[in-house]
């Protein structure tokens, strides 16, 4: 069984935004529904690979034809939305560190908002040998080079590695990219891992 287990950030550890936190984002927009998050989720990939936020939101706007009345507190509204996490993940995440596991991190995340996360959640945070960012490799899942830059910086072949993500299409990629990967669902999942 392998010593080296990668996780996902969002949707695996941290929380996905809240719907009050959705509906905040909205309210500041001046726009709502579908339109705004097929818009907010298309631009998205030039934002995880390290986009500046003022860009990202530019065109967010542009696709919906529209300009936004505040965007530094969009900004701050949507960075807020993604710091919670899920209490048990981090918990096992502890008790595999303390076992000797071998933990990386890759996430698709924005430059803006890694300061702040790890800033709220250093202290579990730092029991990941690596935390591989997007933002800071230029490159986001499923590209195949975010997987290979993960495994090469926990100095492991890819094969050495099961990943854990709760998107079908990033669990895909790192197979491809020859990782073992499991499409998350439950914490549960984790359990076998532990001594």
């Amino acid at each position: 069984m392998s010593q080296t287990i990668v996780f996902d950030l969002y949707g695996v550890i941290a929380r996905t935004q809240t719907e009050a936190a959705k509906k905040h984002i909205e309210e500041l927009a001046g726009v709502a529904g579908t339109p705004f998050w097929t818009a907010y989720w298309d631009c998205r990939p030039a934002y995880d690979a390290g986009q500046p936020s003022a860009a990202y939101w530019a065109n967010v706007a542009d696709r919906l034809d529209t300009r936004f009345p505040d965007v530094p507190a969009l900004i701050e509204a949507d960075l807020a939305s993604w710091t919670g996490v899920d209490d048990r993940m981090v918990a096992l995440v502890s008790e595999l560190a303390d076992q000797g596991r071998t933990l990386g991190l890759l996430s698709n995340i924005i430059a803006d908002l890694v300061p702040r996360f790890e800033a709220k959640h250093g202290d579990w945070l730092s029991r990941f040998a690596e935390r591989v960012y997007s933002c800071q490799i230029g490159v986001a899942k499923p590209d195949p080079r975010a997987y290979e830059i993960c495994a090469a910086r926990l100095s492991v072949h890819p094969s050495d590695v099961i990943f854990f993500d709760d998107n079908a299409r990033n669990v895909e990629a790192a197979r491809q990219a020859g990782m073992t990967a499991e499409l998350f669902t439950s914490p549960a999942q984790i359990t076998p891992f532990l001594h």
